[in-house]
């Protein structure tokens, strides 16, 4: 079964706080997706491979570390997952960003596919899929889907919050993926959202609701 790593940082916690009230600004809650999602980066990133390389300081020379192969892609679950793509950058500048386009049907709450754009060399590359929350787990299996087809194999899946049938359900579907989730909440409505969550993250990002 894959792992499931849920984060307990005091400040993860504290920003997941106020995004959940709900008189948070579109502007605040947009800044803290942003923030929220480069701290469990720093989580995400923790096991990357490093390898040495010679550098000179303004003294002398030294070994220093840097990661292996670099070649990482961060994959946004359109449209909620942009901001987070946006704070992992702010960490790792050079990676490339793919993206998926997926809704969600509101009458069977499964995803469907209206985009997919991968970097040419996606196979090669260790793949971050982020979305702000993990519900049903339908948009994230769907997605975790199109990467394999494609001949995808290195997947970590990055999330705000998650509800326990949506963490179950992506378990199942892909056990070799790993889960960073910054809070695990109760459970889901009867809608498919998230309790006690933070609304439709979408349209708080954007304030189209």
């Amino acid at each position: 079964m894959s792992e499931v790593i849920i984060m307990d940082h005091p400040l993860i916690h504290h920003k997941l706080g106020i995004m959940r009230r709900k008189t948070t600004s579109t502007k605040e809650f947009r800044d803290l997706v942003t923030e929220v999602a480069m701290l469990i980066c720093y989580e995400a990133t923790r096991n990357l491979p490093l390898t040495e390389i010679e550098v000179e300081t303004p003294l002398t020379k030294t070994m220093a570390k840097e990661i292996e192969g670099k070649k990482l892609c961060i994959v946004p679950i359109l449209r909620a997952g942009l901001h987070m793509a946006d704070g992992i950058l702010n960490l790792i500048p050079n990676a490339k960003v793919g993206h998926i386009g997926l809704y969600r049907n509101e009458e069977t709450l499964e995803p469907v596919e209206y985009f997919c754009k991968l970097p040419s060399d996606a196979a090669d590359r260790e793949m971050f899929v982020v979305d702000p929350m993990l519900a049903t787990g339908g948009s994230a299996v769907a997605a975790i889907d199109l990467l394999k087809k494609r001949g995808i194999k290195k997947i970590r899946f990055l999330c705000l919050i998650a509800a326990p049938e949506g963490v179950e359900r992506l378990q199942k579907a892909h056990p070799d993926v790993s889960i960073y989730i910054g809070n695990l909440d109760d459970r889901l409505n009867e809608n498919g959202y998230i309790l006690p969550g933070l609304g439709d993250a979408g349209d708080r990002i954007y304030g189209t609701k």
